[in-house]
């Protein structure tokens, strides 16, 4: 998915993509702001859960506009079930957006506050597709667990994966990532928003089912400092530091947002 057609900054930013993507102007873009007086309680919700292997944990990339951690997804060792999904997803990757300061960097909004960042773990409908290319632009392909990061103490559950950033400095940059299990960077609890959206980020495709979670996890700025690190450049080019990578809220157009709790 990486491409430089699209980017984060004035001439190829979040307002230009629509030129290149359509569906960026679509009824179902995401990230939304969650409006917490209209999020519909909705007791058929089932909890959400996770089951994750850490030997599935793969490898790190750097892919230009964030980092991926990748998974083995071949069979079903790791799993989110729950939720309004009728089937198991399978973890592919997980991922973090951030800003370019402190005071700003998730994706998703509540009420209208923005937090640090945002973690999103990436789950593909493996019941009804072969992989995650299949199942990347159809409507029920898709399942985000979104986590947002909010200013604190550092997070000790984050550390490996930033430790491993420097591994992936540049562009295109691959180093083994193994043996972690992404639960760790989950709130304790997981209760969550729900609703219809898309991916972030090109090619935009509407076929997520998001999981917003209620409670955040703590990020401190010496962390923030370490994602802004990476680059956003291949090795020798000039560095170009990716100092935020975060899409602002669409409109909501009608949707509705269910509450778990």
């Amino acid at each position: 998915m990486a491409s430089s057609d699209w980017g984060y900054d004035g001439k190829n930013g979040p307002e230009q993509w629509s030129k290149l993507y359509p569906i960026a102007n679509g009824n179902n873009q995401s990230p939304i702001d969650i409006k917490t007086s209209e999020a519909k309680r909705d007791t058929s919700l089932k909890p959400i859960s996770v089951s994750y292997n850490p030997a599935t944990a793969k490898e790190i990339v750097n892919v230009g506009h964030s980092f991926h951690v990748n998974f083995e997804d071949s069979n079903n060792q790791s799993v989110l079930k729950g939720g309004p999904l009728s089937d198991g997803y399978r973890l592919s990757q997980f991922h973090f957006h951030w800003g370019s300061t402190n005071d700003g960097g998730s994706e998703h909004t509540v009420d209208g506050v923005k937090y640090s960042g945002e973690l999103h773990l990436v789950h593909w409908n493996s019941a009804k597709y072969p992989n995650i290319a299949d199942a990347i632009s159809k409507a029920d392909g898709l399942a985000i667990i979104g986590v947002l990061m909010k200013l604190g103490q550092a997070n000790p559950n984050l550390q490996k994966v930033l430790d491993a950033l420097s591994s992936v400095k540049t562009k295109g940059k691959r180093a083994p990532f193994t043996n972690f299990d992404p639960s760790i960077l989950l709130p304790a609890s997981l209760d969550y928003w729900s609703y219809a959206g898309s991916l972030t980020h090109p090619p935009l495709h509407e076929s997520v089912t998001w999981f917003i979670c209620k409670e955040s996890i703590s990020v401190s700025p010496e962390q923030l400092a370490q994602f802004r690190s990476l680059l956003s450049s291949a090795e020798g080019e000039t560095p170009v530091p990716i100092l935020h990578n975060n899409r602002p809220p669409q409109p909501l157009k009608g949707r509705t947002v269910k509450a778990s709790f």
